[in-house]
């Protein structure tokens, strides 16, 4: 006899089956008059969890508003209130994990805390959920893997996507087009950069009970417990992340906040696996903050377009060279750099500046594509994972190319705790050059959380 979970897995493998049966037989359907066929017919509408309700989560309403929000959850009453006006017939919930076991889910958006985005992107997809997920979607080398490791053994029957969304911006296409096609040359070098500067001095002290509305354990998570203090709560909706994300328990700073938009610029056209060798060098290490200025270098070998490369990162007021006298990078808040034998490429979320080096690079080897095979517009990222969900499962930003990118990035973070450059095996996820510095690919969580749940 089948237990009560596995009843309630079954029912939801078979509904999803259905949908996609129902997106790829649509055309072939003859339906009685005013019945409507296509992906938002009554019958093919994903049921969907919003997994933190408000702050970021309000800019999913209107994507998900076409579907069926069954279900809502907060670690926070009143934002629960909040999203309940728009979603007035979605099931309440304070504990994600109780959430996961709401019937016939199809699929969740996951806006919690970053100190346990792994943890409910992986619990989802193990119960079979398709996830959207807000960045980092991992704040550990060890999570950014495992995440990995379970969409894998998931991609044939799941859509994933991280919430990178200015991934849709068409000047992402438009740069990977300029270097692949060679308007600077042979690829040589790239750099990303994010001048947000939050210097915090350490965790905040204790300062009385949380509110009855908020049930702070929860926020805490499977992080080790810092006493509640109103400040981590202070900023409006949609950027209250920058009053904790800071932190080493509760986020990864800069480089997992800005640096997986920006470097997501860099990603998309360098096609990288995971990084050799990788060196961190910044200001005094803070055991409870996460670095200010701090900047990351990340070799990685060739592939079959382009020789071994090395990517950097910098942050905080951390800054590459600028290639001519004529180009402040300064002004660029958050950018990338492109270094070729020809040239240089410089750019931010929406506009490029192509820099030829001089006499030697008169455009005569660069032929720009055709209309014909200029790369399509991504369109709305919501909804592309939507239809992946209903379709193909094909997003930009899945849990393949997002945890390769997260993993670089947090090897930045590992190299500089350790304090010297590190060595790293892709395959095993193992520092091969120090035993010491494996101990910073993980976290130590509190007793009762598991990323295996």
């Amino acid at each position: 006899m089948k237990t009560a979970n596995e009843t309630t897995n079954t029912l939801q493998v078979n509904r999803r089956d259905m949908l996609k049966a129902t997106v790829a037989t649509a055309g072939l359907l003859i339906l009685p008059s005013g019945v409507h066929a296509g992906p938002n017919s009554p019958g093919n509408k994903l049921n969907i969890a919003l997994i933190g309700s408000d702050g970021r989560a309000r800019a999913h309403y209107d994507g998900i508003s076409s579907e069926n929000v069954v279900a809502i959850c907060d670690v926070d009453e009143e934002h629960l209130d909040f999203a309940a006006a728009v979603f007035p017939d979605a099931k309440r919930y304070v504990d994600w994990r109780e959430c996961l076991e709401h019937p016939e889910l199809d699929a969740i958006v996951c806006c919690t805390t970053d100190q346990t985005h792994a943890f409910v992107a992986n619990w989802a997809m193990k119960r079979d959920l398709h996830v959207y997920c807000e960045k980092p979607l991992a704040i550990s080398v060890e999570e950014a893997r495992l995440v990995r490791e379970t969409y894998r053994t998931k991609k044939d029957k799941l859509a994933t996507q991280v919430g990178m969304q200015r991934h849709a911006y068409q000047n992402f296409n438009r740069v990977r087009e300029l270097i692949h096609d060679g308007a600077i040359g042979e690829l040589k070098e790239v750099s990303a950069w994010g001048n947000r500067q939050i210097p915090k001095p350490g965790y905040l002290p204790a300062a009385g009970p949380p509110p009855k509305n908020l049930n702070y354990d929860l926020w805490i998570g499977p992080a080790p417990f810092h006493p509640y203090n109103p400040e981590y709560f202070s900023a409006e909706a949609g950027m209250n992340c920058l009053q904790w994300n800071m932190y080493w328990d509760f986020g990864c700073g800069q480089i997992g906040d800005m640096g997986s938009h920006t470097m997501d610029i860099v990603w998309n056209v360098i096609d990288a696996g995971i990084p050799t060798a990788i060196t961190g060098v910044g200001e005094e290490y803070n055991p409870e903050v996460t670095p200010v200025r701090m900047t990351s270098t990340f070799e990685h070998a060739a592939n079959d377009w382009r020789d071994a490369i090395r990517v950097n990162w910098y942050q905080g007021g951390d800054m590459p060279k600028s290639p001519s006298e004529f180009v402040d990078l300064d002004k660029i808040g958050h950018g990338a750099l492109f270094r070729g034998t020809r040239g240089h490429l410089i750019t931010d979320f929406n506009n490029r500046i192509l820099l030829p080096n001089g006499d030697k690079a008169d455009m005569t080897y660069y032929e720009p594509r055709s209309e014909e095979e200029v790369i399509p517009d991504l369109g709305n990222f919501q909804k592309q994972w939507i239809n992946a969900c209903k379709g193909d499962l094909k997003t930009a930003c899945d849990f393949e190319y997002s945890a390769n990118m997260i993993e670089q990035l947090l090897l930045g973070l590992v190299a500089y705790r350790h304090g010297d450059k590190i060595k790293y095996d892709g395959e095993t996820g193992r520092v091969t050059n120090s035993d010491s510095a494996n101990q910073y690919l993980k976290r130590t969580y509190r007793d009762g959380w598991t990323l295996e749940g």
